[in-house]
C-alpha cells in the first residue's frame, strides 16, 4: 500500500478528495502525529526512570522493546508516565524518524471510534461526504499509540485483532482490504485480565497486545525519586513561565514524602506548576492536605427531636461529593477515568456531578 506523499500526490489528493478533506488530513497529522517535534522536550532518563527497582526493570524492558517491532503494553495507574514511555519507545526505535500517531481511546465516542481508527469511504454514513483516512493509515510505517486501550468496544477490538494479525483492515463502508506496516503500543490503567474475565475485553486481543509488558509503579512506591522529579518540574516551569526558581523548604519536602499521591506524577507536576505561578508553599501544602471542615455531627442539636433519615441522607451526599472531588482532581479532571475509578457508569457520574455544586470550580473534560 502506498500512502499519498506531501509533494508528489498533493495535487491529485486535492482533485480526488477536495480541499476540505486535505485540510482535515493535515490537521489530523498535526494534532495526532507531530513527528520528532513531540520528543524534543522529553525528560532525561534519570528523571523518567529514577532509581527504583521497578523502574529499572521498566527501563530494561523498554530498551529491549525498542530493538523490535512487537506490540508493547504499558500498564500502570493514571499519571504514572505511560505516555512518556510510549514516546521514548517510539523515539528510540527504528521508526523514530516517522510521525507519532496517538489515539486517546476513551475520548472518542463509541459511535465514531471505528471511523477515526480505520477511516471511512464516501457515503459510508450520513455526513460522510468524502473518503477519510483513519489514524491507522496515518501511522503507516510508524508507531500507533492506543492510550487506554481498555476503553475500546468489542466490535472495534475485533478489527484491531485482525490488524495485529496480518496488518490488514477495511475502511468503514469499504470493500477493499488495505494493508499497513505499523508498530502498536498500547496503555492501560485498568487490569485488562480482569476485563477479559468480565467479558468486556477479548483475551485473544490481550495476547496480541502484550508481547512485551512494561509495568509502571505508582509514585508512592518510588518516593525516593521525588526530589529529582520536583527539581525537574521546578526548572521546567520556571523556564517556560519565566519565573525565578524557588526551591521548596525541607518542611514541605518532608510532607510531600508522606503524601500518598493518588494522582501520581501528573498530580505532582500540576502542584509544582501551580507553585511556580503562585510562589506560596502554604497553598501547595493546602492542596495536598486540605484543612478538615468542622465536624457536622458535633453541630447537630440533639436536644430536640431530629429526622435521622434526613440527616443520614444529607451526610451521605456530602461524603459522596467529597470522594468524587478527590478522585476527579487525582484523575486530572477526566470524568471517564473518574467513573472507572469509582466503579460507576459514566452516566451516573454525570448525574452526580450535576448535583455536586461544590465541584463547579474543578475543570473537567
Amino acid at each position: 500500500m502506498r500512502l499519498p506523499t506531501l509533494r508528489g500526490d498533493l495535487a491529485r489528493h486535492m482533485q480526488i478528495h477536495g480541499t476540505s478533506e486535505l485540510t482535515e488530513q493535515l490537521v489530523m497529522s498535526k494534532v495526532y502525529g507531530n513527528g520528532m517535534s513531540d520528543f524534543s522536550r522529553l525528560p532525561p532518563d534519570e528523571v523518567v526512570f529514577g532509581t527504583s527497582g521497578e523502574m529499572s526493570l521498566a527501563r530494561a524492558n523498554l530498551q529491549l522493546a525498542a530493538r523490535s517491532d512487537v506490540p508493547v503494553l504499558l500498564q500502570g495507574e493514571s499519571g504514572t508516565g505511560k505516555d512518556i514511555l510510549a514516546r521514548l519507545l517510539h523515539a528510540r526505535s527504528s521508526r523514530g524518524h516517522q510521525p507519532w500517531v496517538k489515539v486517546m481511546c476513551p475520548a472518542i465516542p463509541h459511535s465514531l471510534i471505528e471511523s477515526e481508527l480505520f477511516g471511512h469511504e464516501r457515503g459510508a454514513f450520513t455526513g460522510a461526504n468524502c473518503t477519510k483516512r483513519g489514524r491507522v493509515e496515518l501511522a503507516h510505517g510508524s508507531t500507533l499509540f492506543l492510550d487506554e486501550v481498555g476503553g475500546l468496544d468489542l466490535a472495534v477490538q475485533a478489527k484491531l485483532l485482525q490488524l495485529l494479525q496480518d496488518g490488514s483492515f477495511t475502511r468503514v463502508g469499504g470493500q477493499e482490504t488495505l494493508r499497513v506496516q505499523i508498530r502498536i503500543v498500547s496503555s492501560a490503567n485498568v487490569n485488562l485480565r480482569r476485563k477479559t474475565d468480565e467479558g468486556s475485553f477479548r483475551l485473544d486481543l490481550l495476547y496480541r497486545l502484550n508481547a512485551i509488558t512494561i509495568n509502571l509503579p505508582p509514585l508512592r512506591n518510588r518516593i525516593h525519586d521525588l526530589p529529582v522529579l520536583i527539581d525537574y518540574f521546578l526548572h521546567r516551569y520556571s523556564d517556560s513561565l519565566q519565573r525565578a526558581v524557588r526551591p521548596l523548604s525541607s518542611q514541605t519536602l518532608t510532607q510531600m514524602r508522606r503524601f500518598s499521591w493518588p494522582g501520581n506524577i501528573r498530580q505532582l507536576e500540576n502542584l509544582i506548576r501551580s507553585y511556580v505561578v503562585i510562589g506560596d508553599e502554604d497553598v501547595l501544602r493546602a492542596d495536598m492536605f486540605p484543612e478538615a471542615e468542622p465536624d457536622e455531627f458535633t453541630q447537630i442539636d440533639l436536644a430536640q427531636p431530629v429526622c435521622l433519615k434526613q440527616i443520614t441522607k444529607s451526610m451521605t451526599a456530602k461524603l459522596e461529593q467529597e470522594i468524587i472531588r478527590r478522585v476527579l482532581e487525582a484523575q486530572g479532571g477526566s470524568r471517564r477515568k473518574t467513573a472507572r475509578w469509582l466503579n460507576i457508569s459514566y452516566r451516573s457520574l454525570l448525574y452526580k456531578l450535576g448535583e455536586a455544586h461544590s465541584l463547579d470550580g474543578i475543570k473537567t473534560e
